[in-house]
């Protein structure tokens, strides 16, 4: 199946925001619904993605392959919105405490940076399906980082 460029676009992002929603899609693609995007990806992107066990759309590795999304050397390289590069730079380490999604909050402002509470909230949970992030239950949710820094690199998308 030969892709448009657009098609070809919108895979990579597939890719690179994996394991994703259609909502992240739909913010992403400047589209109404995620009907619309569904739809997109079933007329388009139909042999490059699938869904996981929790409905989350995630990228077969032929479409992986395709945008050249593979990393020679291994290393995983994170590809994430601004918000979420943000996060993960305030976020606690894998050895540390976890954090509120106030605390979060608050260190972004620290940071320079003036999200809302619900798109904080939002990145970690995104981050969280991505694996990077880890949720440790307390009297609140609370977050880590998953892994150490050095495990991963994160290239922000535009």
């Amino acid at each position: 199946m030969t892709l448009s460029e657009e098609a070809r676009e919108r895979l990579a992002d597939v890719v690179a925001l994996q394991p994703t929603k259609n909502a992240e899609l739909q913010d992403r693609w400047d589209l109404e619904s995620g009907s619309e995007v569904h739809q997109y990806l079933e007329d388009e992107l139909k042999e490059y993605y699938y869904r996981d066990e929790n409905s989350l759309i995630c990228a077969t590795e032929d479409a992986a392959a395709l945008v050249g999304a593979d990393d020679p050397e291994g290393e995983r390289v994170l590809r994430v919105p601004p918000l979420q590069a943000a996060v993960i730079e305030v976020l606690a380490g894998p050895e540390d405490r976890s954090q509120s999604v106030v605390s979060v909050l608050h260190a972004l402002g620290d940071a320079g940076h003036d999200p809302e509470v619900d798109d904080v909230r939002s990145a970690l949970r995104s981050l969280s399906d991505k694996g990077i992030v880890e949720r440790v239950q307390r009297t609140v949710p609370t977050f880590r980082l998953a892994m150490a820094r050095e495990e991963f690199t994160v290239e922000e998308l535009d």
